[in-house]
């Protein structure tokens, strides 16, 4: 019942931000997503094609491979992490949470280099928010998890999902994670969001888990 009841409070925190934030929908969209080019020379971009993460502005950006290829050594830009891997036994208590301050049980954790410490954001109607984060809190959940020291910088983040039970954490590409926050603001409805986090929230981390197991990527 505890648990059933801290989800509930979850999802409505969620629902109270959707106030904030405003969701793009329609053909216009549709029409976007059909028709996606390379953000930095505006080609025609395949389904399956390169990101990079803009350092200073934290947004995803769309590469060819000929701009993947030329930007890659840019102190603007970082090519998105490649490894999925599921994290069985991870330990993270309630204490150690609650020290991050953060208003949902959803969250990703990366380190930055233009802030030389580890961010952590959650998702919301508005996009990716940004939480001040307890450094004390992240050194003893590294301290607890040695896998943590390992993350890579720019490219890849911790994501927590203390909506489920059990709870869930993987190391994933950091464009995955703006995947999701994408996912959750694509659904939207209305003000309180309707079934946008209970829909994309359990697809999003059963794929993570698929592509861990299906590269033998499942730590325990």
């Amino acid at each position: 019942m505890a648990a059933a009841r801290r989800r509930a409070e979850a999802l409505a925190r969620m629902r109270n931000l959707a106030q904030s934030g405003s969701v793009s929908r329609g053909p216009e969209r549709a029409a976007a997503v059909a028709q996606q080019r390379c953000d930095l020379c505006n080609t025609t971009l395949p389904d399956d094609h390169r990101h990079m993460l803009h350092l200073v502005d934290r947004r995803i950006v769309c590469t060819c491979e000929a701009c993947w290829a030329l930007y890659s050594g840019n102190a603007e830009y970082r090519p998105t992490g490649m490894r999925t891997v599921w994290l069985e036994g991870f330990e993270c208590d309630e204490e150690t949470w609650a020290g991050f301050q953060i208003p949902i049980g959803l969250a990703f954790f990366m380190r930055s280099t233009v802030t030389d410490s580890v961010v952590a954001f959650y998702p919301s109607p508005a996009g990716a928010t940004e939480s001040e984060l307890n450094l004390e809190s992240w050194a003893a959940l590294v301290e607890r998890n040695p896998m943590l020291e390992q993350l890579d910088t720019d490219a890849e983040a911790l994501v927590v999902n203390r909506l489920a039970e059990p709870h869930q954490f993987a190391i994933i590409p950091i464009d995955h994670c703006y995947a999701l926050v994408g996912s959750i603001k694509s659904r939207w409805e209305g003000i309180s969001g309707g079934d946008a986090i209970e829909r994309a929230v359990p697809e999003f981390f059963a794929g993570i888990r698929a592509r861990a197991v299906a590269s033998s990527e499942v730590l325990r």
